[in-house]
This record gives structure tokens, C-alpha cells and sequence, in this order.
């Protein structure tokens, strides 16, 4: 691709610069070009390219970065602990498993995102492609379940 040997070299020092890393500089630069090929996409330019690189690198550190939380944060299975309403006390495994089975699809994912990779509503909007206000109402609705069940009152059809 012509807009590789005319850019990649610019775009991989960038890459350099950011990550602090000549092979993830290497990778980010290649996947932006792979998909760029892949798409088919005809005469990109300088300043795309360049945002389309900055963009990958700060994707790469925040990813690193939230991997080495959830690898601190990690315990074995019966140790998880995602604390109901009052705080400080932890669910047990066995109404986290009645709570995951009685949601829908849409609402098991949102429950993950937020509850055990703590994303914000935002980035969990973003990652879904739907509005803050659609995640905030199904994190309501899983909330009034954990609450329910945490009472005592749960039951499979509600």
C-alpha cells in the first residue's frame, strides 16, 4: 500500500513516542494498515492516519492498564465478593448465579461490564452502541432484582 511507505515510518515514531515500545508501536501501525487494506479504503491521509494511531495507542494503555487491575483484583472463584446495597457485605455465589440466570442477554452483559470489569456508564454505552440512559435503566433493573433476591423475594419469572 502506497500510504504505508509514505506514512508508516512518521506514524510508527509517533507510536514509539506514546507506548514507549517498538514492537507495540510495530503491531498498532500494521493493524491499522491491515484494516485499512481489509476495508478497501482508497487515499487516506496524514492527519487520519495520525488520529487513527493516537487513537490505538491510548486504546492499548488503557486496556494494559485495566487488565493489570482486574489481574490485582483477581481472586479464585469462591473468593469473588461483588458487595450487594449494604456496604461492605458481599453476595454469595449462589444469588450472583440466581441474579445472572434471571436476566436477559442485554442485562448479563451490562451486569459484567460495570460490576466486574468497573466500566462507567459511558464506556459501557459506547462498547454497546446504545445511550448512557438505556445501560442506567438496566442497571436499575438489575439492582431492583438484587435487591429483591437479597430480600428473600426472588422468584425465576419475575
Amino acid at each position: 500500500m502506497e500510504a504505508y511507505e509514505k506514512y508508516g515510518p512518521a506514524l510508527l515514531r509517533k507510536c514509539e513516542r506514546i507506548l514507549r515500545n517498538k514492537q507495540d508501536a510495530e503491531d498498532v501501525v500494521q493493524g491499522l494498515f491491515l484494516e485499512l487494506i481489509e476495508k478497501e479504503t482508497p487515499g487516506v491521509e496524514l492527519p487520519y492516519l495520525y488520529r487513527a494511531c493516537t487513537n490505538r495507542c491510548l486504546n492499548l494503555l488503557r486496556n494494559r492498564k485495566k487488565r493489570r487491575e482486574l489481574l490485582e483484583r483477581s481472586r479464585p472463584v469462591d473468593d469473588i465478593s461483588i458487595t450487594s446495597n449494604e456496604p461492605g457485605r458481599p453476595l454469595d455465589m449462589d444469588i450472583l448465579v440466581k441474579l445472572i440466570g434471571g436476566l436477559d442477554k442485554k442485562s448479563r452483559e451490562i451486569f459484567v461490564y460495570r460490576f466486574l470489569d468497573d466500566m462507567d456508564q459511558e464506556e459501557i454505552a459506547w462498547l454497546l452502541g446504545t445511550t448512557r440512559k438505556t445501560v442506567f435503566k438496566h442497571l436499575k433493573k438489575i439492582r431492583s432484582r438484587l435487591n429483591n433476591l437479597d430480600q428473600g423475594q426472588w422468584s425465576m419469572t419475575t
